[in-house]
């Protein structure tokens, strides 16, 4: 939000919807790495190419041996076909991305924490399946 003139706001950027209530955040969910995986938040937005669905899970052991990118890049994939694409409203807008992110600890939205190791995958949705996307 940017301030204008005689003290007017002026709102800046797309609308954010946070969802807590799209799966239980204690709930530890299933993954082909075994890894434990909890899902954190859903964000929606229209930025300038359409609407995104962010999924936002924490991982607390991404960046350790064996937990590198390369080894839990199938969980995103994963987490995106059985967790994302079956809470995609159906009747409502559909998105043009869905963006799976797995963090070791949960963070807010868009604040930079260099301390926290995150891994990050777009994907677009085709036949109910999830075809990565790069950035």
């Amino acid at each position: 939000m940017a301030t204008g003139g005689a003290g007017q706001f002026v709102w800046i950027g797309a609308c954010v919807f946070l969802a807590k209530s799209v799966g239980a955040s204690d709930d530890l969910l299933s993954v082909p790495s075994g890894q434990p995986v909890t899902f954190q938040e859903m964000i929606w937005d229209q930025p300038g190419d359409g609407l995104v669905y962010r999924f936002r899970f924490v991982a607390p052991e991404i960046g350790s041996a064996g937990r590198e990118y390369e080894d839990v890049e199938a969980d995103m994939q994963y987490l995106c076909e059985r967790f994302a694409i079956p809470r995609v409203a159906v009747t409502g807008p559909q998105p043009n991305q869905i963006v799976i992110s797995l963090g070791q600890e949960e963070t807010e939205f868009g604040v930079a924490n260099d301390g926290v190791i995150q891994f990050f995958e777009a994907y677009r949705i085709e036949d109910e399946t999830c075809i990565l996307e790069f950035f």
